[in-house]
């Protein structure tokens, strides 16, 4: 029976969660929230952070346009295909510490656990290796989410995503030169992209398993939508002569909710934020924003919602008496993995005698920008009883270690076999 532990690129747990714990300063709270927008100071910190450790472990540092900042070791010479690990930094309001921090710090560890191995054999690798930090992957601060990636990869253009604003009125660009990271090196597209996440789910939690593996990503169509109403006072007047933009609003989203129950589990819709002006208790409201989204991983099933959907928007608005206008449509493809890593993964973990589940990621996640330009995949370790994206979001210690030695075999892999490692295992 073959050695499997040679296969293996020991990490260091320890060194792992004091990365964690460090990490979660910038923007923690004590009852484990985190608050780190995109392009913040508490992002601004977690960014120097992420340099300094680079700077110590000799890694070269750059930073793209939109503030993407990678960290290169090139063990294998400068013109080795590069592989690309790692996630993202910023957090949602009031969200947890683990979506995105954990993909970053487990990056860290991963690639120098092999590049510690290699150099102990006097191993000449395939490949160098790249730790990444995509900038706004959450969208909560600037829409779309996904946006440093997707401008790497190419799908968005890069003055339209500079001038994207959040809720003040302050642009990517701004807020990029503010805390640092207006960057200007061009970064090559890598050969490969793999990238740990929580689940964010609980299947993984309640079948007792350790490891999966997200196969399919569900599409997504996001619409910013905009009821307008007149402005007016709320004591004296007339409840017939008000046009209300919050009435309309409320209507769409209970229509969205029961769009969704016509179509079972294969759609998720959601409001997930609601602008509303002037916002002032005694005056009814001229203009509610909502920012809403349709969630399948049948591409038909989101078409039918959204042909359902601008028919409820244009019955809200007349039930309200007022008028309405679409402000932005973002749309991201259902798919698949990359079938390759997915099986590389799953030797990896079945060398502990632990099983792969196959996942489907209902959310976005910038692997997904990347699998339109490299091979790329998400691996997902279990987040206790599903939660994320809130202060009780937790992955245990345990867990995360085993995620990162599965992502750290995997590097070694290709290390070893170069994308030939890939194309075995698919």
């Amino acid at each position: 029976m073959p050695d499997v532990s040679s296969a293996r690129a020991p990490i260091d747990p320890s060194r792992l969660q004091a990365m964690m714990d460090e990490l979660s300063a910038f923007g923690g709270g004590p009852d484990g929230s985190m608050m780190r927008l995109a392009l913040s100071k508490e992002d601004g910190a977690a960014r120097d952070w992420l340099g300094r450790w680079f700077a110590r472990n000799g890694f070269a540092q750059s930073v793209d346009v939109i503030g993407n900042q990678f960290g290169t070791l090139s063990v294998a010479g400068a013109n080795a295909p590069v592989v690309m690990v790692g996630s993202h930094l910023d957090s949602q309001p009031n969200g947890g510490r683990f979506d995105g921090a954990l993909g970053v710090a487990s990056a860290c560890e991963a690639v120098l656990a092999v590049a510690e191995k290699l150099k102990a054999e006097k191993k000449l690798p395939v490949c160098n290796f790249q730790v990444v930090n995509w900038t706004n992957e959450e969208g909560a601060r600037f829409q779309p989410s996904l946006l440093g990636s997707s401008l790497f990869a190419g799908a968005i253009e890069r003055e339209w995503a500079l001038d994207r604003k959040d809720g003040s009125g302050v642009s990517v660009r701004e807020s990029l030169a503010a805390i640092g990271y207006a960057g200007t090196d061009n970064v090559a597209r890598p050969s490969a992209l793999l990238e740990l996440h929580i689940e964010g789910d609980k299947e993984l939690f309640e079948a007792g398993e350790r490891f999966g593996i997200f196969t399919r990503y569900w599409g997504a169509t996001k619409y910013r939508v905009a009821f307008l109403g007149r402005q007016a006072h709320t004591g004296p007047t007339p409840m017939a002569q008000r046009k209300d933009a919050v009435l309309g609003a409320a209507y769409l989203i209970a229509d969205l909710r029961q769009i969704a129950g016509e179509h079972d589990l294969d759609l998720h819709t959601s409001v997930g934020r609601l602008e509303v002006f002037p916002n002032s208790p005694n005056t009814v409201p001229s203009e509610a924003v909502l920012f809403i989204e349709l969630r399948s991983g049948s591409p038909e099933i989101l078409a039918e919602a959204e042909r359902k959907m601008k028919l409820r928007m244009e019955a809200a608005a007349a039930n309200a008496g007022v008028s309405f206008e679409v402000r932005s449509i973002d749309r991201r493809k259902a798919g698949r993995f990359s079938q390759g890593l997915v099986s590389l993964a799953e030797r990896a973990a079945a060398s502990f005698g632990e099983t792969a589940r196959h996942l489907d990621t209902i959310g976005g996640h910038d692997a997904v920008a990347l699998s339109a330009v490299c091979p790329s995949v998400v691996l997902a370790v279990r987040s206790r009883d599903g939660v994320i994206h809130h202060p009780t979001e937790f992955t245990s210690a345990e867990d995360q270690a085993f995620g990162t030695q599965v992502l750290a075999d995997m590097l070694y892999a290709l290390a070893s076999e170069g994308l030939a490692a890939i194309e075995a295992a698919a």
